[in-house]
């Protein structure tokens, strides 16, 4: 174990090709990106709150009011630096997209038109504390991000070149796929066939819910068969994905493309955006575009910038296929900023009414963690077990429509108060500070077979679901992909074994 020092990455080693160059044209990017600072920093950081702040409204401009124009202006500023960074952070990057358009852009404009999607039922000082705790949550975020690089990363050792690892990687891949067209073409057999994936969300929750799965009123059933049928074809799309990537040889493989192409037409099928909720169609775009482009510098920035415009003029419009055509109430909206006031981004809001909540029963000290790590045990056994943050708060508020949002600032509030939050959040800057630089490593240095280069786009992509919340909901399908991964890895360590 030898410490690395921080250097330009060394060239990956393609199968069957010369080795690749390192990122080209640094001097051109190094002038390209002096050129966008300061248009790209003034927008998001000044032009955009300016306009925010011009729109005609009944907001209130007090204390939350102003704590919420720090918030939306150290988001932009982060995320500029993100932007703008000769690395690509894909965690933090992604971390900072979401605060500044979900936890900053977004309720700033709620503050000036004085119009929250969820009402807050407390006092006006419990939003105050809200948006106190996730300005203090981001700079925890920062602080975690910032010891992280300050530790420089150790080499691992690596095993002796040879043949059976290879063929282990392709073993791996193969029983991935094997159950990908299973377990998705049972999805499709028990939901009534393919045709059904392009109609509505409404309509396939309803053909789970007659097909027997999931019975005695448990949601865990369906929860794991949609989990099934869509998470292990889209790992098993981004490992070979990976594999054309990074492979000459692959992609003069007849066998490889087609598998790859029956792939890419499982997953129209099953993980289109029709019949998915449009944040788990983020994570499948999110993870696809950074698995095919593992080193474009580009490709990051634009799915960074690119998002914020559609976070905040296509995101909420984009839920036309929840209900069918009877259902379906399109959003009316005479201003971009409208529809930000009235679906979609309740996550300020709902912190302020969590603080409420918790102040009228006290924290949980970790008792709704639990809850949400232990997700798989059925209540039957566990007859205490905490459901979903979101649904106790608007059960609490007396809402008839309990899907609400619970941000990790508001579960992280819920059981350890501000200290546990703020050091639960150092924690996740410093695991996501460390992760982006191995994953900067494994793409320019590992093969087509880099389990790391895979998972963390998988990872950044569901970012917006972990960190919207609540938890309870969002376990599942990474609990179905850790176990998805921990088969390849056995197969790898058998391979490796085998090896010596």
């Amino acid at each position: 174990m030898t410490s690395v020092r921080e250097t330009a990455p060394s060239a990956p080693v393609r199968e069957g090709g010369p080795p690749d160059r390192p990122w080209a044209r640094p001097m051109s990017w190094a002038m390209l990106s002096r050129a966008l600072a300061v248009p790209l920093i003034l927008a998001l950081v000044c032009f955009l709150p300016a306009v925010i702040a011009a729109q005609p409204g009944s907001g209130v401009r007090d204390t939350a009011y102003w704590l919420q124009l720090v918030l939306t202006c150290y988001a932009g500023a982060r995320l500029a630096t993100m932007i703008l960074s000769t690395r690509r952070r894909l965690l933090q990057g992604v971390f900072w997209m979401f605060v500044y358009i979900a936890m900053g852009v977004a309720p700033f404009a709620q503050a000036v038109i004085g119009q929250t999607p969820t009402p807050l039922v407390g006092p006006r000082s419990d939003l105050v504390t809200a948006v106190a705790l996730v300005l203090v949550g981001c700079a925890a975020f920062d602080l975690g991000a910032l010891l992280a690089s300050r530790r420089p990363l150790r080499e691992r050792a690596a095993g002796r070149p040879g043949r059976h690892p290879a063929s282990a990687h392709r073993v791996r891949r193969g029983l991935l796929v094997l159950l990908a067209f299973v377990a998705s073409g049972y999805y499709v057999v028990k939901v009534g066939g393919s045709g059904i994936f392009f109609t509505s969300r409404q309509e396939i929750s309803a053909s789970v819910a007659v097909s027997g799965v999931g019975s005695e009123g448990s949601q865990v059933g369906s929860a794991f068969l949609k989990g099934f049928g869509t998470v292990p074809a889209l790992l098993a799309l981004l490992l070979y994905t990976r594999l054309l990537v990074t492979s000459r040889r692959a992609r003069r493989s007849p066998s490889a493309v087609l598998v790859w192409g029956a792939l890419t037409v499982l997953n129209v099928v099953v993980n289109n955006p029709v019949s998915n909720a449009r944040y788990w169609f983020l994570t499948v775009l999110v993870s696809l575009l950074f698995t095919a482009f593992p080193r474009s510098a580009a490709m990051y920035r634009s799915v960074l910038a690119v998002g914020v415009v559609g976070a905040l003029v296509l995101f909420p419009y984009a839920d036309r296929f929840r209900y069918g055509g009877a259902g379906y109430r399109p959003v009316e909206s005479s201003s971009v900023f409208e529809p930000l006031t009235t679906k979609d981004y309740d996550q300020t809001v709902m912190v302020a009414n969590t603080v409420t909540w918790v102040g009228t029963r006290g924290h949980s000290y970790g008792r709704q963690l639990a809850g949400s790590a232990l997700f798989f045990v059925p209540r039957s056994v566990w007859s205490g077990k905490p459901e979903d943050t979101g649904v106790r708060v608007g059960q609490w508020m007396g809402m008839k429509m309990t899907n609400l949002s619970a941000p990790l600032w508001a579960e992280l509030w819920v059981d350890f108060g501000a200290p546990g939050m703020a050091g639960a959040f150092a924690l996740i800057g410093y695991a996501a500070a460390r992760t982006d630089r191995r994953y900067a490593r494994a793409v320019s240095r590992a093969g087509p077979g880099s389990v790391t280069a895979v998972v963390v786009p998988l990872v950044a992509g569901y970012t917006f679901i972990l960190l919207r919340g609540p938890l309870l909901q969002a376990m599942g399908k990474p609990a179905i992909a850790v176990l998805c991964l921990l088969l390849v890895a056995g197969v790898r360590s058998r391979g490796g074994r085998r090896s010596h």
